[in-house]
């Protein structure tokens, strides 16, 4: 008697790719879904955040596409880490041509173009969806790779956008034992600084052994209302520190403020003193002596000033 031949089961159909979102980064290989020829990709309508990863051109650049991007290509497993998590939490941080991404140390780490995958036992954790290390540990990444006034902007940014106080970079840089240059950047950040060129001014001071200004001072009139703030400075002599960029001098509404804003603090008993951009990166040594003059001419102690700003601010002097 014939038996009847095994039941062998169908073969599964080549599952479809789903369609993607052109709007956020996707895949080469997913574009086709969404009905992208490669011509379309690789013309105009399209910009590449990396190898292998696409988004719609028309769509302005977002700190998290490059972080979305990075988990794409570098797969289950890792994180975002380093720039690139600083970026995502909205921290200040130097251009940086590649991406960067974390996976434990037991894992195999493969070459991506443009990305570049450190070995991390870093437990990471979720923001935007994704995972990213967090803005401690992110800060103790950096100061492998960042300088010190870099590393200290990044720290700034990171607690004005309130993803972490000094305090905890001061005892997570303590604690975990990460190097001279995370120790000494962590008990240089402070609250309420509000961009990084406030913070290049105000360690051009504090690494020439000049008192450290106060940051973000409010100025108060008879009644205590507040009226103005300054960036830096001291308040007890009436002292103000300020950086302004060059929106300041091109803008004539701009320029028009500022001059109305000297006026009632020259009013309110207050010397004004103002950095611009060659102040830090061409003359630094010449800003100093201004700011020892003004000091001087409030009646401020000054002491000698010391050579550990040169290693951070070289100028063209």
């Amino acid at each position: 008697m014939a038996h009847p031949p095994p039941h062998r089961p169908r073969p599964r159909p080549p599952r479809t790719p789903e369609p993607v979102d052109i709007r956020r980064p996707f895949r080469t290989r997913d574009a086709a879904a969404s009905g992208v020829s490669k011509r379309r990709l690789y013309s105009p309508e399209f910009r590449r955040i990396v190898r292998s990863v696409h988004i719609l051109a028309t769509v302005r650049p977002q700190s998290w596409h490059e972080a979305e991007a990075v988990i794409l290509v570098a797969g289950d497993g890792a994180f975002v880490s380093h720039h690139t998590a600083a970026r995502l939490f909205g921290a200040v941080v130097p251009d940086e041509e590649h991406l960067h991404a974390s996976i434990e140390p037991t894992r195999h780490r493969s070459t991506i173009p443009g990305v570049i995958v450190h070995r991390s036992t870093h437990v990471p954790q979720r923001f935007r969806g994704l995972p990213v290390t967090s803005p401690v540990d992110t800060f103790l990444d950096l100061s492998a790779c960042l300088g010190l006034v870099d590393l200290v902007a990044v720290g700034d940014s990171l607690v004005h956008r309130g993803r972490t106080t000094p305090e905890a970079l001061v005892r997570a840089a303590e604690e975990e034992g990460r190097g001279r240059r995370a120790r000494e950047a962590a008990r240089l950040v402070r609250a309420g600084v509000e961009s990084p060129m406030e913070t290049r001014l105000r360690l051009l001071i504090v690494l020439a052994g000049l008192p450290e200004p106060e940051v973000n001072i409010k100025i108060r009139d008879e009644r205590g209302d507040v009226v103005r703030r300054i960036d830096m400075g001291y308040s007890d002599q009436k002292v103000g520190i300020e950086y302004d960029g060059k929106q300041h001098a091109t803008s004539r509404h701009q320029y028009a403020a500022d001059v109305r804003r000297r006026e009632e603090l020259a009013a309110l008993g207050w010397r004004l003193w103002v950095a611009v951009s060659d102040d830090l990166f061409t003359s630094p040594g010449a800003a100093l002596a201004r700011i020892v003059a003004v000091m001087r001419e409030r009646g401020m102690g000054v002491p000698h000033l010391r050579d550990a700003w040169r290693a951070h601010f070289r100028g063209r002097e």
